[in-house]
């Protein structure tokens, strides 16, 4: 019966846990339900176990109980070991933690195993939050400061600076009211000084932003002063450029510096910007000594562009040549950390790989490279342009000294444009053979150099009005460089001085397909299709330029002028108005729109705008006329006196404005003045009928014995006209005659004749009278009571024409590039 049953031996009493690891092949499973023991240890466990629920049948009848029926001390487990609790040979057995197991003392037989608790059922719901207590209105409120700080940067980054400053400022509001809320209910220690923070950094930023200076320096101050703020000293840095913007370089330096001081030296690209923000500073006060050591440190610890081309500045400045030549070899120096274009050249025929080569040719990575490498190369040539005039004995010396060093360096491309700029030099020095000789060295160079001296040296030839040999250079450049528009667009010139504005046409459109943005062939184009009297197709070039140019005048100009060419005066106006805002001096623009308002019946705005052309160029003569009748007209004949004397002043040789002036003091009623100046005109021009007539007038209406005199002269004048216009007549039949005769013996003399003969009638005499000149009016002629009707010719001002637009144009490849 206690076969089954395995006691511990007494040799092994001190040994409480011997065979427990122990394991019995034979133990069966089904005497578990009647092993007493077993049953006991389960009940006083802390765990669960499932309700059994099949009876095993008993096996007791065959195989003796694993348990004794005698003192608890004494029973074990079927395996040999003692029971939990157990008292064996006078020892304890102690108790094994099964906690975790997930039994507990409470466990009922029967009871489920559910250490998870899930026989529980759900978790009970989650508190509603309470809206009305003060930490949630506190988490609101902060939410709120939060969304504002951020609709207030996306403003700034919008370009509404106003709105952002308004959010920024409530932003400041709410932020306030959050503190206060919070010092009452809790410590001041819970306060979110990062929010704080991004409040009035956000704040001072909107402040500078607007351009309110001294509202962003008070609020920099407050985080600056306040300890909390563990990083708020590199805000100083953001008031010294507010200094600088304000022009006070003293401050701003020491700003920098202080911040300069609360930057940690790991931080080493903040210190370099800075560093060169204080050379900047320096170099404002004209301290250039203190600049230079700025770049130099700059220089030797991170070398950049600017810094170099700021030093070179400087070395300029106070004059040190050699220190130049240095600085330069240092600015070719610096780093550019781009890749060059063999990495988008294919080297093989892998398709991959060409088309992973066209993904990345125009990314934006390729993007910033170009604007890298173009910046580069602009700071280079504008050194050279800067030091080579003063760094050798001649600039052609200090150019080959620059040209030089450029072609030792990976910027050769540069060295052929240092040339050309040589030659541009020259240009200025008034020196055209060096820089035609300059210019001529590229003919053997590479296609590319060789176009762009070509275009040079054609549009040189074309300024010279040499169109034959700009013909030929325009050629050789089109031909080294089918594709260089600013070749064809010379080649287009020439033909267009030559007449062939068809072909002409074909030219710039050429230019146009290989650049678009060739605004110079846009624009001649344009003026092509104005001489073809193409209007429609020369405004819709305008047009587009303009779309390209906003802020051009003469594009303004033309389309202007093409509306009224097509009679339509109200665009016309429209786009001058727009000219006007552009150029709001030019005489010319403001006497246009007068002559529009004219034209139009608007009296009023004709006048404002012929004066305000007369003010801005007072020696207009058609302005001056104008104004001159205007006053007539509107019966202030004192006013038109002034204009009319100027008139006379620029043009003195022209009796016809001393009439005038005398003819104002007519109509004012100061005769005397009048005779006075009617008596001066006639010592001047004794010949002149008009005058002598108004004499004879004045004379007789004031009873004067002068008149008779006057009558004499008068007759005299009068005759000698006749037999200057009998002569005139004569020789116009003889000029008649000889053309006949010349028509049939093939004498040119008749020729002559006739040319002379229209020479004599287009010059007028100085004897003729006012009346006799030219019969156009800008106004309504007036009718003058004391004498004949005076007409106002109108004398024409030289206007802009075609020719001057299309001349005034840079044509062709910009010589230098400013």
């Amino acid at each position: 019966m206690m076969q089954n049953v395995h006691l511990a031996p007494e040799e092994d009493e001190d040994d409480l846990y011997s065979g427990y690891n122990d394991y019995n092949p034979t133990f069966d499973t089904e005497d578990l339900e009647n092993d007493i023991g077993f049953q006991q240890a389960a009940r006083t466990s802390h765990g669960r176990r499932p309700p059994v629920t099949a009876k095993i049948p008993s096996t007791s009848a065959s195989r003796p109980l694993g348990t004794a029926f005698g003192s608890k001390a004494t029973l074990t487990s079927s395996m040999g070991r003692p029971t939990t609790g157990a008292i064996q040979d006078g020892v304890s057995r102690p108790m094994t933690a099964v906690h975790a197991a997930g039994y507990t003392k409470a466990a009922m037989r029967g009871s489920l195993f559910d250490p998870l608790g899930q026989a529980r059922g759900p978790a009970p719901p989650l508190e509603m939050k309470n809206p009305d207590s003060s930490e949630e209105k506190i988490r609101q409120l902060e939410k709120k400061v939060n969304e504002l700080v951020e609709e207030s940067c996306i403003a700034n980054s919008c370009g509404d600076l106003k709105l952002a400053l308004e959010k920024a400022k409530e932003a400041g509001r709410k932020e306030r009211v959050l503190v206060r809320q919070r010092e009452q209910i809790s410590t001041p220690d819970n306060i979110n000084l990062d929010l704080t923070y991004s409040v009035l950094f956000n704040l001072a930023s909107q402040y500078a932003a607007n351009e309110m200076y001294a509202e962003a320096l008070n609020t920099y101050q407050v985080i600056v002063k306040n300890k909390m703020f563990s990083n708020g000293g590199r805000l100083k840095v953001n008031m010294g450029n507010i200094y600088l913007k304000q022009r006070n370089y003293s401050k701003a330096i020491k700003f920098y510096r202080m911040a300069l001081d609360q930057i940690p030296s790991v931080h080493k690209e903040m210190r370099i910007n800075i560093m060169q923000n204080i050379g900047v500073a320096f170099i404002k006060t004209g301290q250039y000594i203190d600049a230079i050591s700025s770049f130099e440190h700059i220089m030797s610890m991170s070398p950049n562009l600017k810094a170099g081309f700021n030093l070179i500045l400087c070395y300029f400045a106070i004059g040190d040549s050699e220190q130049m030549k240095k600085s330069f070899q240092k600015l070719i120096a610096v780093p550019l950390e781009v890749d060059y274009d063999d990495k988008y050249i294919s080297t093989n025929d892998d398709p991959h790989t060409n088309l992973l080569i066209e993904a990345i040719k125009n990314d934006s990575l390729r993007q910033i490279e170009r604007e890298r490498k173009s910046m580069a190369e602009e700071y280079i040539m504008t050194a050279a342009k800067l030091i080579a005039p003063v760094i050798e004995t001649s600039f052609a010396v200090g150019y080959d000294w620059c040209v030089e060093v450029v072609k030792a360096s990976h910027y050769v491309e540069l060295a052929n444009d240092l040339e050309i700029n040589k030659a541009t030099t020259y240009l200025r020095q008034q020196d055209f053979n060096q820089a035609l000789e300059t210019l001529k060295m590229f003919e053997k160079k590479d296609s590319r150099v060789k176009s762009a001296a070509a275009t040079n040296l054609s549009f040189l030839y074309y300024l010279e009005n040499e169109l034959a040999q700009a013909s030929n250079y325009a050629d050789l450049a089109v031909n080294s460089d089918r594709y260089n528009p600013a070749a064809l667009t010379n080649k287009g010139n020439i033909v267009f001085a030559n007449g062939d504005y068809e072909k002409a046409a074909e030219f710039y459109k050429e230019a146009l397909r290989n650049d678009s943005s060739c605004t110079e062939a846009l624009y001649n184009l344009g003026l092509t299709y104005k001489k073809l009297n193409r209007i429609d197709e020369a405004l819709d070039c305008f047009l587009k330029l303009h779309a390209i140019l906003r802020n051009s005048a003469q594009v303004l100009h033309q389309i202007a002028n093409l509306y009224e060419m097509m009679e339509d005066p109200n665009q016309a106006i429209e786009w001058l108005m727009q000219l006007i805002s552009v150029v709001p001096t030019d005489p010319h623009v403001l006497s246009k729109l007068g002559k529009l308002y004219d034209n139009e019946g608007d009296k009023s705005q004709a006048f404002h705008y012929y004066y305000e052309s007369y003010r801005y160029f007072p020696s207009n003569i058609e302005v001056i006329e104008w104004l001159g009748a205007y006053y007539i007209d509107t019966q202030f004949c004192e006013k038109a006196i002034e204009y009319f004397e100027r008139a006379a002043l620029i043009q003195p040789t022209q009796v016809k404005w001393q009439l005038m002036v005398a003819s104002c003091y007519r109509r004012s009623g100061n005769y005397q003045k009048a005779l006075e100046k009617y008596k001066v005109i006639h010592r001047k021009f004794p010949e002149n009928v008009e005058c002598l007539r108004f004499l004879v007038r004045l004379c007789t209406d004031m009873g004067l014995k002068e008149v008779q005199e006057y009558v004499t002269k008068l007759k005299k004048v009068e005759k000698l006209k006749e037999i200057r216009e009998q002569r005139i007549k004569s020789g116009r039949d003889g000029s008649a005659r000889s053309r006949k005769e010349g028509n049939a013996g093939g004498d040119t003399g008749g020729t002559k004749g006739e040319k002379l003969s229209a020479k004599l009638k287009a010059l007028p005499g100085t004897n003729e009278p006012y009346e006799s000149s030219s019969s156009k009016e800008i106004d309504a002629s007036y009718v003058d009571p004391l004498g004949p009707q005076a007409e106002r010719p109108k004398t024409a001002a030289r206007k802009r024409t075609e020719e001057d637009d299309f001349a005034d144009e840079e044509l062709g490849e910009d010589l230098l590039p400013e």
